[in-house]
């Protein structure tokens, strides 16, 4: 029995979705990344390394990479216990697209913020119906 075309664009569309949502996170990209940079990494080790992560954020990153078959969590039977994390091969499969992107960004970051400024600039300076400047929120 096959599946109605409708049908599979429908649940790939829900899969793609899902997906997405875990690796699009900035936070996820994060993780991977600095996973991927610098191997094996402790839960502070991260912390620090990712400018702006509360620890909840963090720790609830950590727990769907895991979930997720991203990233392994090893704890270590010492006092005070360690914990540490790593990308599983399923993690590492995600290094080129996620170093793809940083290099992107990294090439592109000054682009698109001139085309903000320009483009505020042009919807600050526009008139609205009353023939009045428009005001920017944010």
């Amino acid at each position: 029995m096959t599946m109605p075309k409708g049908n599979i664009e429908h649940s790939t569309c829900l899969a793609m979705t899902d997906i997405l949502n875990r690796i699009g996170d900035k936070w996820t990209v994060m993780v991977v990344g600095m996973l991927g940079q610098h191997g094996t990494l402790r839960f502070n080790e991260l912390k620090r390394m990712i400018n702006g992560v509360s620890q909840r954020m963090l720790t609830l990153t950590l727990r769907n990479l895991e979930r997720d078959g991203l990233v392994t969590r090893t704890i270590y039977a010492e006092i005070p216990p360690r914990v540490e994390y790593g990308l599983t091969r399923l993690g590492r499969s995600l290094e080129g697209p996620i170093s793809a992107l940083w290099d992107w960004s990294a090439a592109n970051g000054h682009a698109m913020a001139e085309a903000r400024a320009t483009y505020d600039a042009r919807q600050d300076a526009r008139p609205d119906d009353n023939g009045t400047a428009l005001a920017r929120v944010g």
